[in-house]
């Protein structure tokens, strides 16, 4: 995996690589905008797997995960039939929220097509939010020496 100048190699990364689909476009054979958060979640899943902080996990220790922000800006079109590479990388923070960042490059060629980021909150199975984070995430962090 590539790491951009703004990524450290001890950060925390995964990757998908996803072939794109007539669907994901629009009439231009551009990748159509309302795709890309399908592509930082799909990255979001593969982070998820690899570091044993999945949906379900969240879910089994009784929380949920909403997102609150997401972003994402173009660099260049994306088009129908184009592989393309979702690099993640978590952004550790004190706060109760999970913070990503994404690069999204051409894997023909290596050029970086777009970047973008996204925020995730904790809510409690009652949707309250929660303020200090909860304790299998502080757990998780530490296994993952991130303090």
């Amino acid at each position: 995996m590539k790491n951009s100048k703004s990524h450290t190699n001890d950060c925390l990364s995964a990757s998908r690589e996803i072939t794109v689909r007539f669907s994901e476009v629009d009439s231009m054979n551009i990748v159509w905008h309302g795709s890309y958060p399908l592509y930082f979640e799909d990255a979001r899943e593969a982070f998820g797997h690899k570091y044993g902080i999945d949906y379900l996990t969240i879910f089994g220790n009784g929380y949920y995960a909403p997102l609150v922000d997401l972003s994402f800006q173009y660099k260049r079109p994306i088009v129908y039939g184009m592989t393309i590479r979702v690099d993640i990388f978590y952004r550790p923070t004190d706060a109760a929220k999970i913070v990503f960042d994404y690069e999204i490059y051409n894997v023909a060629d290596g050029q970086l097509m777009a970047t973008g980021s996204s925020t995730q909150v904790f809510l409690d199975k009652q949707y309250q939010l929660v303020w200090t984070n909860p304790d299998f995430y502080q757990e998780w962090k530490v296994k993952q020496g991130i303090n």
